[in-house]
């Protein structure tokens, strides 16, 4: 990255903003959208700069779906733990959250689906897989502590919701109810299994 004359190379500060740059740009114009040299010219960073901490493209790719995951699970993962402990609620604000994120101007879906739609191969695609297995994670644990009869089997079908919401705000949401249409929908799936479980 350009920095004044006399200045000290940071090169964890370089690496950082050179992924918040390439972030915003592959979520906006895709993997293929934008090649290496003028990838360059929008995170303000050399060719070599770029491959000295990332290795390629492919490797720039990986660190960005990443960190992004990352932060993704963070953020959810915190909005369960705030909503106290009922799984009910803990279910309501994972919708809720995302809700809000759907609603953000410039939502396109989620990145690291959309990369994996879009190379169905590493390193997307094994992002992709952990990512969707800490969803999943996240979920099946609301389940467990509903006392869900099959809590493993309710946390994929409550995934399952989720990222059919996401697709769903994405691209055929006229009425902008994605989220609350499938939270109502995962409101459903919890009351049933646990009535299931209370009864055998």
């Amino acid at each position: 990255m350009p920095v004044p004359k006399g200045t000290s190379l940071d090169p964890a500060r370089t690496r950082d903003a050179i992924l918040a740059a390439a972030t915003e740009i592959f979520y906006r114009r895709g993997l293929d959208g934008v090649g290496v040299a003028e990838l360059c010219g929008v995170v303000g960073a050399s060719k070599e700069t770029l491959y000295r901490h990332f290795g390629s493209k492919d490797g720039l790719i990986g660190a960005v779906l990443d960190e992004r995951s990352d932060r993704i699970t963070r953020w959810l993962a915190g909005t369960v733990d705030t909503a106290g402990p009922d799984p009910g609620d803990q279910l309501d604000a994972v919708f809720d959250t995302l809700g809000g994120w759907y609603a953000e101007p410039g939502f396109r879906g989620c990145a690291i689906v959309n990369a994996a739609a879009q190379r169905h191969d590493s390193p997307a695609l094994e992002v992709a897989v952990r990512h969707l297995g800490r969803y999943l994670e996240l979920l099946t644990g609301i389940a467990e502590r509903a006392g869900a009869a099959q809590p493993a089997l309710l946390g994929r079908q409550l995934l399952i919701l989720l990222e059919g919401a996401t697709v769903v705000a994405d691209h055929h949401d006229p009425g902008a109810t994605a989220a609350e249409d499938a939270k109502r929908a995962a409101r459903a799936l919890l009351a049933q299994a646990t009535r299931k479980a209370s009864v055998t």
